[in-house]
């Protein structure tokens, strides 16, 4: 399935949202092999409040700052344990960053940041949009801090193809038209697992959220704050919804933006997740239709048309990939343009350039345009190198939980329900929730409530047209979470902080500077 992470950098042409792609992230954030309709019925369970003796040397370690390159910017390194049940069998190194409060009023504190994913870099994330873009208020009263959580990018990052396997393997066809492309497709998520093992076998058995979330635990005291305040979007809600759960009674002021639902099974999740981006490509289709250069139909054009115009062109791609002026010679087949056009569902800001790529491409038979928001979503440089988000994210996905499906045939199954989710997007959808069957390393945990009970207020906010973190999740998290309260922005894109909601941002930001939380049921557009 795809990613879930904030999209502040699709603004400026290179993305932070990444779902790595059609392959690489089948396994959502939450799984079972149950029944779609199944919930879960334990609590996460809060860790005792006393720190283990064995564990006081990471919670009294010093951090040494440093200069890292990026003005304004400090970074160091924080030890924790690879196993937190025998940490004295060896460390994990992580990358942290942070950028002082600038003044003038009282200092707050620190305020933690994480994108989602899981996979996206959080230094990356500060160091670019968090530490600069957050409101000047925020970042006077707050020292800005990240983490890139382990098996991500400079925190031991978990590897497994290089740049030309990950440019096959990207192209991969995800819909398969026989039992020889079905072959190909299980061929090719084992060949990624099986480097994942090979090039990380000592890290991947340790990079679940559980353990990010204990490994933030360690940094709250090594910064020196009582509580943990914390803004997490897409998946860094579950990540921060999870440190509360471990830890209730150390909950500052968290924000949990464009949320997940900790309890539904993978299953349930990745047609939750098809019918989210089936909502937002309605509303793409909409707006596609009213403009002059849309290439899926003219004014007037009902949405379902627009859809099946694009699952035409896909269709040819499938057979007959058009070129792309890339130097390495690729080629936009189905794979890699179904993936430039989910790029585009996570910001509408992102329409208008997604409509130029369709007019190239069906037009001009030139798939440069889409080629590059395919690009920017996998972390793809123009040197064939690719950022470890891919497999960062399914090391973690894959360990969470367990899969939707364990076998092609249960997918063959299952290919109704989803087609119905999203005529678009719903066949190559279903067969991306195939590749945590092939993992090398069992799943840790299940689907799960999280309460954190006695925690301080946390507010959980959802947008009603949100692609990648439906909005339904967002209500469910809330009222799981005891202390929860629900922002609602109505409106499109994934998630809802900094992008351009005077109402969400106020409310926000009057949370985090003075601890009040937005009324319940609150909703902005």
């Amino acid at each position: 399935m795809y990613l879930r992470r904030s999209p502040r950098r699709l603004r400026t042409g290179v993305t932070l949202l990444s779902f790595a792609a059609l392959l690489a992230s089948g396994c959502s954030a939450g799984g079972s092999t149950s029944s779609a309709g199944s919930t879960a019925v334990a609590a996460l369970a809060a860790l005792p409040r006393a720190t283990p003796s064995a564990l006081s040397p990471y919670y009294g370690q010093k951090l040494s700052w440093r200069g890292c390159g990026v003005p304004g910017f400090e970074c160091a390194t924080m030890k924790a344990p690879l196993d937190y049940a025998e940490p004295r069998a060896g460390d994990v190194r992580l990358a942290v960053a942070r950028k002082k409060a600038t003044g003038p009023g009282k200092r707050l504190g620190s305020l933690l940041v994480n994108p989602g994913g899981p996979g996206g870099s959080a230094v990356g994330y500060l160091q670019q949009y968090a530490g600069i873009g957050y409101p000047a208020e925020v970042r006077a009263r707050y020292d800005m801090v990240a983490v890139d959580p382990r098996g991500v990018a400079r925190s031991e990052p978990v590897e497994c193809l290089d740049g030309r396997e990950m440019d096959a393997y990207t192209q991969t066809d995800t819909t398969p038209d026989d039992q020889r492309e079905t072959g190909e497709l299980v061929d090719a998520y084992k060949e990624f697992a099986q480097g994942c093992g090979a090039h990380s076998p000592r890290l991947l058995r340790h990079v679940s959220t559980v353990e990010a979330a204990r490994d933030m635990d360690i940094l709250r005291a090594v910064l020196g704050d009582r509580k943990l305040t914390y803004v997490g979007a897409s998946y860094g809600t579950f990540l921060g919804a999870t440190y509360a759960g471990l830890f209730p009674d150390r909950v500052g002021r968290l924000v949990l933006d464009g949320a997940m639902d900790p309890s539904l099974p993978a299953l349930r999740l990745n047609l939750d997740q098809t019918a989210g981006f089936e909502t937002a490509f309605q509303s793409f289709a909409k707006d596609c239709a009213r403009q002059p250069d849309c290439p899926l139909g003219r004014k007037g054009t009902a949405p379902a048309k627009v859809g099946a115009n694009l699952k035409a062109f896909f269709r040819k791609l499938d057979t007959d990939p058009i070129p792309t002026g890339d130097p390495d010679g690729r080629r936009l087949g189905e794979a890699l343009a179904t993936t430039g056009v989910i790029a585009a569902m996570y910001d509408e800001s992102t329409w208008a350039q997604l409509r130029e790529a369709l007019a190239s491409a069906m037009k001009d038979n030139d798939g440069a345009g889409l080629l590059a928001l395919s690009d920017s979503y996998y972390e793809r440089d123009p040197d064939g190198r690719y950022a470890n988000l891919m497999s960062a994210n399914a090391a973690v996905n894959c360990l969470d939980l367990p899969g939707a499906f364990a076998t092609p045939e249960q997918v063959e199954k299952a290919l109704p329900s989803f087609e119905k989710a999203s005529p678009v997007f719903g066949e190559g959808l279903a067969w991306a929730a195939l590749n945590c069957a092939y993992w090398p390393v069992r799943p840790t945990g299940e689907p799960h409530r999280i309460e954190a009970k006695g925690a301080a207020p946390i507010v959980v906010v959802g947008t009603t047209r949100d692609p990648a973190t439906p909005y339904r999740w967002a209500r469910s998290l809330a009222h799981q979470l005891a202390s929860a309260r629900l922002l609602t922005y109505v409106g499109d894109g994934h998630t809802a902080y900094g992008r351009g909601s005077a109402c969400i941002d106020s409310a926000i930001d009057a949370y985090l500077l003075h601890g009040t939380p937005p009324t319940e049921g609150k909703r902005c557009k």
